[in-house]
Parts: C-alpha cells; structure tokens; sequence
C-alpha cells in the first residue's frame, strides 16, 4: 500500500479505464455502421468510429461487402463530433510516428498509409495516397533507391519521400471525411461523398462487424493506441448517442466508476498524454471491479500473460501467472493486473514508477523480481 492514494502518471494503463468502458457499452460485438438504403442504388451509413474496418487485420469485413453494392454511398455523421484529432497533451512532434494515428469518425485503412520500396518504385497502400507523394530528395546522385523515407506535413496529406536505407515506412495520415469519402471512392470504385446535413427521411439499421473481444485483446497485448481511442469513441456513440471523449469520460467517472476511491484525471483513450494521472488505489478498485462485472476468464483473454505481447520479454517463467497491462512513457513506466500465486490465491496489483531518469529496463527487472517473489511465496 506504499503511496497508494498519490496520483501518478499511469501511461497505457489508462487503456484499463478505456478497457472497461468499451466492455460495458460496446456489448458482445461491434457496430460498424448504421445504414439505411434507397431506390436500390444509393445508401446512407452512420460511421460509429469502427476501427477495423478495411483493417487487414481483421478478415470479416462485412460493412465493406454490403457499400461495394451500391452506385452511391452517403456519409453523414449523426452530429457535429467535438473531439480533437488528437487529444490533450499528445507530443506534437509524434504525429507521424505509427503509434499516433488520427482519431476519427470513420477510420480506414488503420487510418495509416503505408510507403514500400518495389524494384525502384514506390508501392503505396492506400493507392489513393500515390498522387500525393513526391520525390524531393536524392542522396549521392544514386541512380537507384536503396531505400526510402517518407514525412507528411501537419493537417495535410501533403507526403514527400527521399533515400533512406529503409525499405518501408508507414505512418498516419490526416483522416478528416473529406479524405476519407476519397479514399472510399477510390477504393470502392463508386461515388462516395460525406454528406454534413442528410435531408432525407432515415431510418438507420446497425451492422455489426466484429466480436468485441477480437478488437480489446490487440489492445491490451500490444498496447495499441489507436485501437484504444477509437474504443473510447465508439462507446461514447453508443452509451451518449455521439462521440465525445470529454463527455464519455465525465460520464463514465460520475456514473459506473463513481465510487473510485480517488477520482482519476483521464483525458484520452490510450494514456499517450501525460495529463491522465491515477492512484495505484484506484486502479485496483477497477481491475477488481472489470473482474466482478465480466469474469477473470474472458479477461484471462484479453490481457497479455508472461512472455506474451508487451510481456514478451518479462516474467516467462510465470505464464498463467500473471495477467498484467504495462504502461511506458519515457521517465514513466506502469504494471497493474492480476497475479495468481503458487498457493493459488488471486491478487490484484497496481505499481506505478514516475520520474526516473534510467532507461524502463532497470524498473521493469525490479517490478518482475519483486511481483516474482510474491508469486512464489504466497
């Protein structure tokens, strides 16, 4: 219980917050869209800020099955949305880094373009993007590319490329509706448009997408960033009726976690901003009450054990062990989870490390002796 009531900066552990209110408002299964259809040729879809659409990753992608049927598709917003590209206190300067994609209301594509390097020839997915990237720069007058390095201008989809010894690169682009409706078009090969105000008489119909566990255990096990915003987006849309990280936040504190014993500062989606700040207190009140509400076995899925995800490198000998979310920003790095010890009791533990001036390395190893022993003795 050492500083359990002080507030330190919990990193991706605020995905534990994001976590349970995706679970309670999101249901079993995603909704991809709402959607209704007219004169056979043209449809009308509500996005609801589904992050797996288009996303390779996930190989059912019915809403896109259902949008190349049409000659016309429509995007209208339910409402004007009121929240950031990016959130309070993200480092400016990461905004191409893969780690930060754009927020949006409609995410395509993972909401990031990927530059690859195919015999002197730059491959570009989304392809919509290839008439937006430009040579600017050549190194030693080569006459062939070794590699390539690609930057894109604040706010714009304005790319340029120049020699690099990569071979890939990829990183976000500005994922306003405009871009997306473009990026649709060229993709669906049909006329797709974002439409701001819908005159016609809608009557909308949910299509699901995927098993929510599908999108929450990516979260957790590799701390996806992007992955979290838009959880937090989407069950704002479906708890609020539109998509407001401020409002689902104060929501979320004043009603199913009011009774916290310290009220968390929570500002976004994925902990990338070093103004979310929580108690080691109240982060075990949560994870014991994510486990009350939803079971440790579905979270015994969700969230990485030894020598899995972010785990990878810790605690392999405690596979089963240990069910744990980690948190790393520089100077900052956080556990908190669930232990299983030898004897068989459960534990739930929250160690939060702030303002170090060493590498995470050093505090993780100690963090894994230290939550090692306790497995082993108790």
């Amino acid at each position: 219980n050492h500083n359990a009531t002080q507030y330190f900066i919990p990193a991706s552990n605020t995905k534990l917050f994001t976590l349970y209110a995706g679970m309670k408002y999101l249901g079993d299964s995603l909704v991809g869209a709402r959607y209704d259809i007219f004169d056979d040729t043209v449809i009308v879809i509500e996005p609801s800020g589904d992050p797996t659409f288009l996303n390779i990753e996930f190989k059912n992608q019915s809403l896109f099955q259902i949008l190349k049927k049409f000659r016309t598709v429509e995007i209208t917003p339910n409402r004007p949305t009121d929240f950031p590209k990016y959130s309070y206190g993200w480092a400016w300067d990461d905004f191409l880094e893969p780690y930060m994609p754009i927020k949006s209301e409609f995410p395509v594509f993972n909401n990031m373009v990927t530059f690859t390097l195919l015999n002197d020839t730059i491959d570009v997915m989304p392809i919509f993007f290839k008439k937006s990237l430009r040579d600017v720069t050549f190194s030693n007058n080569k006459s062939k590319r070794q590699g390539i390095d690609v930057k894109r201008r604040f706010s714009t989809n304005d790319f340029w490329s120049y020699d690099d010894l990569n071979k890939s690169k990829q990183l976000s682009f500005y994922a306003d509706l405009i871009t997306i409706s473009k990026i649709l078009n060229d993709t669906l090969h049909n006329s797709t448009t974002w439409v701001p105000i819908n005159f016609r008489d809608i009557n909308y119909k949910k299509i699901h997408s995927q098993p929510s566990d599908s999108l929450f255990k990516p979260m957790m096990h590799r701390s996806d960033n992007f992955f979290a915003e838009q959880t937090l987006l989407m069950a704002s849309n479906e708890f609020l009726g539109f998509m407001s990280d401020d409002k689902m936040i104060d929501t979320v504190l004043k009603t199913s976690l009011k009774d916290l014993p310290q009220r968390p500062k929570w500002v976004d989606g994925s902990g990338l901003s070093r103004y979310n700040l929580a108690t080691p207190q109240s982060l075990v009140y949560l994870l014991n009450k994510t486990k009350n509400e939803f079971g440790f076995s579905r979270l015994k899925n969700i969230l990485p054990t030894g020598g899995t995800g972010t785990l990878s490198s810790y605690f392999k000998k405690y596979a089963g062990n240990i069910f744990a979310k980690t948190g790393t920003l520089s100077n900052n790095c956080a556990l908190s989870g669930y232990l299983i010890t030898k004897k068989g009791k459960l534990l739930i533990f929250s160690i939060l490390n702030n303002n170090y001036i060493t590498g995470a390395t050093p505090v993780r190893k100690a963090v894994e002796k230290f939550l090692g022993e306790i497995i082993e003795r108790y």
